[in-house]
């Protein structure tokens, strides 16, 4: 019997009876299999989007058949087996039935073709991802396929691998870092013999690629349970193997000048954070400066400067995981950033305020939402008091944008303006010149042009002054 949630996914006109049709006018089988069929069953994908398939047939037995029926083909998995049909917008994947293997130290898998379904399905990560569906052409009954107990496990949202987790993980030691990716997207919990093979096999993560761990990471740190997928990453020591700052928070405590626990304070704040991945990894990485910046002084223990150093580390962390560089700039960024708004303590001038807002750039509200969340004291009077100051702050900031252009903090005139009136040709003395200009800009608010070029005569006088 078929699940009533899986039946819009099987109507005579949907996309899977047509190519099921195809597939078995050409003697072959077709199968709805992994995290389509999970996700269908828990309610999290919509009937026609972008679905898997699994089939006896070979990647050029594939092509053949869908190729009259897609509008395109995608073929940049063929080698692994998978050809991608493009209809209507949609991609589905079709795969021919096969295990994936890492052998000794290689970073590519092998990929072995299989006869069965069954045998397919053996190889799969975790037994919710491990049910397939036959599904049949024209009126045909469709079949489930389940050997593995993944219904039974998707009810008790459990995470269990179909056969020992020491192979699966052997496998595809990427495996690890999904179990607590799925803990993070779904809500489940890992079945204890998962987990206590991750922390025997850990080392194991060493032979998977940058690419494919930062996937499985930007997935883990925006899922709706994020704090249980990192403490799993933690538990079992899969972290230290790819993201060493994260276990070094837990910084020892000293008996006597005794501080917050950064590392659980870290997870908090990424738990309260929105689940965008930028300010997800900025959370997960502010604090990263602490353990390397703590010294114990007469008042206690401090951490000065630890976003500068922060941010360098993220830096370095962010480009070993192949990061895109715009993501690590912003990231960075508000590493680095993060705890400027407290300053504000002592109090904003106008010119501090347009600094602020300059050096935050488009991620200001991104960088507020950052400081709001880093909040985590039990103390209900200190945290009023800082959401108190935020609050200020955004409401100097509204205030100074009805009074100026606070989003374009540029000086009145550009760099031809200066070439021109002081007859120089472009280089250095431009940009110095520019600076001069943007600097009285943020600290004195909006110029005229005629204020601009006086400026500039006045600065060049000096330097020929100097000069002589």
């Amino acid at each position: 019997m078929i699940p009533r949630r899986l039946e819009p996914l099987l109507d005579a006109g949907a996309a899977p009876r047509q190519l099921a049709s195809l597939f078995a006018a050409a003697g072959k089988e077709l199968y709805l299999v992994g995290g389509s069929v999970r996700d269908a069953l828990l309610g999290r994908a919509a009937a026609e989007t972008d679905l898997d398939f699994a089939t006896d047939a070979r990647p050029d037995d594939i092509r053949k058949i869908v190729g009259g029926w897609a509008a395109d083909l995608y073929l940049a998995g063929e080698t692994f087996g998978t050809v991608g049909a493009i209809k209507h917008g949609h991609l589905y994947e079709i795969t021919t039935f096969r295990s994936e293997v890492y052998r000794g130290e290689s970073r590519k898998p092998t990929v072995t073709f299989t006869e069965d379904i069954v045998t397919d399905l053996s190889r799969r990560d975790f037994t919710v991802n491990a049910m397939a569906i036959r599904v049949p052409a024209a009126s045909e009954t469709p079949e489930m396929i389940d050997p593995h107990g993944g219904l039974a496990d998707l009810a008790a949202a459990v995470l269990r691998c179909p056969l020992d987790p020491h192979i699966s993980f052997g496998d595809d030691p990427l495996r690890m870092l999904r179990l607590f990716r799925f803990v993070s997207q779904l809500g489940f919990h890992p079945d204890e013999a998962a987990v206590s093979a991750v922390s025997e096999m850990a080392p194991r993560l060493a032979v998977v690629s940058a690419e494919r761990i930062r996937v499985e990471l930007d997935k883990l740190v925006t899922g709706d349970q994020v704090g249980a997928g990192l403490r799993g990453l933690l538990a079992s020591g899969l972290a230290a193997e790819f993201l060493p700052e994260l276990p070094a928070l837990a910084v020892a405590q000293d008996p006597v000048h005794r501080h917050k626990d950064v590392l659980a304070h870290t997870i908090a704040v990424v738990e309260k954070t929105s689940p965008d991945l930028v300010l997800r990894l900025a959370a997960l990485f502010h604090d990263i400066g602490k353990p390397a910046t703590r010294r114990i002084e007469e008042g206690g223990v401090s951490f000065h400067h630890h976003e500068v150093v922060g941010a360098r580390m993220a830096r370095e962390r962010m480009t070993a995981l192949r990061y895109a560089g715009q993501v690590i700039d912003e990231v960075c960024r508000l590493v680095f950033l993060h705890m400027r708004p407290h300053t504000f303590k002592m109090g904003w001038t106008d010119s501090a305020v347009r600094r602020y807002v300059r050096d935050a750039g488009p991620l200001l509200d991104t960088l507020n939402e950052l400081v709001r969340c880093d909040v985590t004291t039990r103390s209900a009077v200190r945290a009023n008091v800082i959401a108190r100051r935020i609050d200020e702050l955004e409401m100097r900031i509204a205030d100074l944008r009805t009074r100026e252009e606070l989003d374009a903090l540029r000086p009145p005139i550009d760099g031809h303006v200066v070439m021109t009136h002081l007859g120089l040709p472009p280089g250095p003395l431009v940009g110095e010149a520019m600076r001069l200009l943007t600097e009285h800009r943020i600290e004195h608010g909006p110029f005229t042009e005629a204020e601009a070029l006086a400026l500039l005569d006045h600065w060049w006088e000096g330097r020929v002054r100097q000069r002589s």
